[in-house]
């Protein structure tokens, strides 16, 4: 739809679709990610708008060199991460920020507040102080739209990479997004070779450390003047509120008559801004998620502030929060909770999909509780939630491997040691998986690795990787990874390397009990496509015979979605043993007919219909 006043195009879009448009019409020429939610839309927006190579990388760090590759060229790049794709890429970062860019290069990186999809809470504004690098912090889809085009801009004046930091909720929430007439697209910058400038040898850092001085000056200058950071005025003087990104909409809901300053451009901060600002006002309160950053600056630079001991430590920041830090402050009584009906609310915790092949992977790893389970990051994570409870740990991406190799290690004297195993998938182990691997195979670690293979980057929404041998727009890519070679060329041995199909229960749990006693690094990969790519195939669903069905739940024990129970009860044996039984049906809108269950039925209850076959009369 259209501005009646402006003739501009205005669209209802999220602040990833709005990071990617505004990157896009700012003449953005190369996208380079590996997919995180919250970040993942960016570059899959930005794969659907032409004239743009876009790419999923094998992990952050790698996307990051792939656009300081074109920055270098003089084009202007992008690269997209979540938090803690930030960590990965943080080698690069810090060096490229001595560097500086060529081409304007923008850092799009997703703080997820409040852990709604990761293993931790962070915040990346930390990683602009340490690296000396601008942050534009928009609070919703428009202000990721302009940000991001004024991103460019400012990298280029000032031959700097900038972070553009976001947050779940700005990443999600969708809005209508006034858009401007596309820049021109720039002219290459022209690449001219200078080892000075882009070999970091050490004789060549002190140099970079001047430039670097410099660019932090101008860019004082800059947030001081910066249109970006807002004071809005307010008639209640007594507190004055200093907040950035979208929790200053919160700020604005709880306490309108109060003047606010919001920060845009956070980093560097404004000093000089703040204390003009602080000056008009009786007392300071800083409002940010998720850590305290500018609190700490304004406290070293002789402000007196309050900030995170009034407001919540984690999680985002809502109006009722704000209301109640501002009462705090002022001495002022706190307020009455709202009243709540009390009501049940039956849980959904995440499980599983039907007729995933990890279903067959952890309904015998379930049932090895002698064994120390290594997890990783992707949908197997569920792996340590019930009915399986089967995985021991899960850190980071990749992890899996090298934890593993330390259990082993750490038993190597004992006379009964437990068996490892460390759990990864085919996108994480292509992410930072290998080198765990290589290690694995070069230390001897008696460890066997479940490698399980679903042709797609799941967890995130079923991207492509080089495992599937599809790219990012679904076409086919020149490679496709052979894992048994691949593993092999990590120097595990071609007799310790195995193919298992998680739907074949009594074959898989033989392999695996089979390389758990193996004295070498071992490698089983699983191959079933993820329910939700191309690949997979549904079958007719399943049926349970009641009339076979003795109520053992070893089906339950699979912990698919599609088996439901109909009843329970207890019996109490001749032995005097109680237990507990269940019967079950299949929901046939979500079963595919994997039959794990099935094999899982000691009894054989649980079958495929029979197929009638209905003979026509000729015509």
């Amino acid at each position: 739809m259209g501005s009646r006043d402006s003739g501009l195009q205005t669209r209802f879009m999220s602040g990833n679709e709005a990071v990617a448009q505004g990157a896009h019409d700012a003449g953005l020429a190369v996208a380079a990610a590996y997919p995180g939610t919250p970040s993942t839309e960016i570059v899959e927006t930005i794969s659907r708008l032409p004239g743009v190579h876009a790419e999923w990388s094998v992990n952050e760090k790698v996307a990051l060199e792939v656009a300081l590759g074109a920055s270098l060229m003089g084009r202007r790049a992008l690269t997209a991460m979540k938090h803690v794709g930030l960590n990965v890429a943080a080698d690069t970062l810090m060096s490229a920020a001595l560097t500086g860019v060529h081409g304007g290069l923008v850092i799009a990186v997703a703080d997820d507040v409040g852990f709604s999809s990761s293993q931790n809470e962070q915040d990346s504004r930390v990683w602009s102080r340490f690296a000396h690098l601008p942050v534009l912090e928009p609070a919703d889809a428009q202000q990721a739209y302009l940000m991001t085009r004024d991103a460019f801009e400012l990298s280029e004046r000032h031959e700097v990479p900038v972070l553009l930091r976001l947050t779940t909720r700005v990443c999600h929430v969708k809005r209508a997004v006034l858009l401007q007439p596309a820049m021109p697209r720039p002219d290459p910058i022209e690449y001219r070779k200078n080892a000075e400038r882009w070999v970091l040898s050490p004789g060549h850092v002190a140099k970079r450390l001047e430039a670097r001085a410099a660019r932090d000056a101008a860019l004082r200058d800059v947030a001081e003047q910066s249109h970006w950071n807002v004071v809005t005025p307010g008639a209640d003087r007594r507190l004055g509120v200093i907040a950035s990104g979208p929790v200053s909409h919160a700020v604005r809901e709880a306490l309108p008559d109060a003047p606010l300053l919001t920060l845009g451009l956070s980093a560097p901060l404004p000093l000089g801004l703040v204390r003009e600002f602080a000056a008009g006002v009786g007392t300071l309160l800083v409002v940010e998620e998720s850590e305290p950053v500018v609190e700490p600056e304004l406290l070293a630079a002789g402000l007196a502030v309050h900030g995170r001991a009034v407001l919540p430590p984690y999680g985002e920041i809502s109006a009722r929060h704000v209301r109640d830090a501002a009462r705090t402050i002022l001495g002022e009584p706190a307020a009455s909770p709202p009243a709540v009906t009390a009501q049940r609310i039956f849980t959904r915790p995440p499980t599983l999909c039907a007729g995933c092949g990890y279903l067959g992977v952890y309904y015998w790893l379930s049932r090895m509780p002698n064994a120390v389970v290594c997890g990783d990051i992707g949908c197997y994570t569920l792996g340590a939630s019930p009915p399986w409870s089967s995985v021991d740990t899960v850190l980071a991406m990749g992890a899996s491997l090298g934890m593993a190799g330390g259990v082993a290690k750490a038993q190597a004297g004992d006379a009964a040691p437990r068996p490892v195993v460390a759990v990864i998938g085919d996108s994480t182990f292509l992410h930072s998986g290998m080198q765990g691997l290589l290690n694995l195979t070069y230390q001897q670690a008696n460890v066997t690795v479940l490698l399980l293979d679903n042709s797609a980057t799941a967890m995130t929404g079923g991207q492509n990787n080089p495992a599937n041998g599809r790219d990012l727009h679904g076409g086919a890519a020149p490679v496709k990874v052979d894992f048994a070679k691949l593993v092999e060329a990590l120097g595990v041995r071609p007799e310790r390397i195995r193919h298992a199909d998680p739907y074949e229960l009594p074959v898989f749990v033989k392999t695996l009990r089979e390389e758990m006693k193996a004295s070498a690094p071992s490698v089983i990969i699983t191959s079933r496509p993820c329910v939700f790519t191309p690949d997979f195939n549904r079958d007719l669903p399943l049926v349970v015979d009641e009339d076979q069905c003795n109520g053992c739940a070893n089906c339950l024990d699979v912990g698919c979605p599609a088996v439901l129970t109909t009843r329970r009860e207890q019996q109490v044996r001749a032995s005097g043993k109680v237990v507990d039984l269940a019967w079950v049906k299949i929901d046939p809108q979500l079963c595919t007919g994997c039959e794990i269950c099935a094999k899982a039925c000691a009894r054989g209850a649980i079958a495929k219909p029979a197929r009638r076959v209905i003979a026509l009369e000729p015509a």
